[in-house]
């Protein structure tokens, strides 16, 4: 008989770690050693559930690729021990940083889920519970003792999404997160469905897990927008050290073909700084050179970046920049799905 699956919940901060003090009326951050005793509804889960967290707990809005390697520390420590993982933090960040650890562990093949809430833990009205106890049912769930999940995900609001494929769309609905470029991998409802075809499957099935913690972070994102000046595009592309752009473009990945504005690219990418193309909308992909305003970007070598969102484009660019490619390989690998998180050409 297999034994039940151990799962480790990761606390680094957010609301949902958050519990209200009836008398002062002020939120204080969430005793987790003590989390089946707070939820009781744990107990019913059929795994034994242990938890850490981080010695001072991070605000989502701090959150930066230190912290990032923190996580991944406690994953990488903790690998062999537990079947799966629940890490919590601020919602308001988490597209950005759950896209980034799907890249900084490589041959993962247990579920890392990610999640958090829009109202604490100990408010009447919380959606922490039902996020909480939801992600650690699909951590747990097994098939022919296999682990259902192998990839990064993030549950929210009944719904689990690749976490690289994710936006958050609302600061103010449950509903708070999309993957528009990509279908849900599970929904919760009386059961727990998951959608099997959609699931990441590992191409190294029984490889090592290899944690990469050093992300290059000598990047930004442009965004485009109607009127923008040469001095803005001018100063962004002249920051010293800059090695990587995020160009968010109109559209199928749009932008204005003014002379000025294909020079000042040109002149970044001969001085070696990746552009990737991502396109400013929800749901999407960039095709370079379906019309006359993408065209003089593609000439120039800007790399689209095809279905990919803002968040996980910005976390692969970070990524690879430090594996020290070549220009040829660079493009290749962005373009390429090396964890679901685009859909190839």
């Amino acid at each position: 008989m297999a034994s039940k699956p151990n799962i480790l919940i990761i606390y680094t901060g957010g609301t949902i770690g958050m519990i209200k003090d009836y008398k002062t009326k002020a939120l204080k951050a969430f005793d987790f050693s003590r989390i089946v005793e707070k939820i009781p509804e744990l107990a019913q889960l059929d795994c034994a559930i242990e938890s850490v967290s981080l010695e001072k707990p991070i605000d989502s809005s701090n959150m930066n690729p230190n912290y990032y390697a923190t996580i991944v520390t406690i994953l990488e420590e903790n690998y062999k021990k537990f079947d799966g993982f629940v890490v919590l933090t601020g919602s308001d960040t988490m597209s950005y940083i759950a896209s980034a650890i799907s890249f900084m562990l490589e041959n993962l093949q247990k579920p890392v889920i990610f999640t958090g809430s829009q109202l604490p833990i100990g408010d009447l009205r919380t959606d922490a519970k039902e996020n909480l106890i939801t992600s650690i049912e699909i951590a747990a769930s097994r098939k022919n003792n296999v682990p259902v999940i192998k990839e990064v995900g993030l549950y929210f609001e009944y719904k689990l999404y690749r976490a690289n494929r994710t936006t958050k769309i609302s600061a103010e609905h449950f509903e708070a997160f999309a993957s528009k470029n990509y279908p849900e991998l599970a929904e919760s409802g009386v059961h727990l469905k998951f959608n099997e075809p959609m699931l990441y499957q590992p191409n190294k099935k029984g490889a090592t897990l290899i944690a990469r913690k050093n992300m290059v972070t000598d990047v930004c994102i442009l965004k485009l927008y109607p009127g923008i000046k040469p001095i803005v595009v001018q100063t962004i592309l002249e920051i010293k050290n800059l090695k990587g752009v995020i160009l968010e473009t109109y559209g199928s990945g749009n932008a204005p073909n003014e002379a000025w504005f294909l020079e000042l690219l040109q002149q970044a990418i001969v001085k070696g700084i990746k552009i990737i193309n991502v396109t400013q909308c929800v749901g999407g992909a960039v095709i370079q050179g379906h019309y006359d305003t993408s065209l003089g970007l593609k000439s120039i070598g800007v790399i689209s970046g095809l279905d990919i969102t803002t968040e996980s484009a910005l976390a692969k660019l970070m990524y690879l920049l430090n594996e020290g490619l070549s220009a040829e390989s660079f493009v290749k690998y962005f373009q390429k799905s090396l964890r679901g998180e685009i859909s190839e050409k």
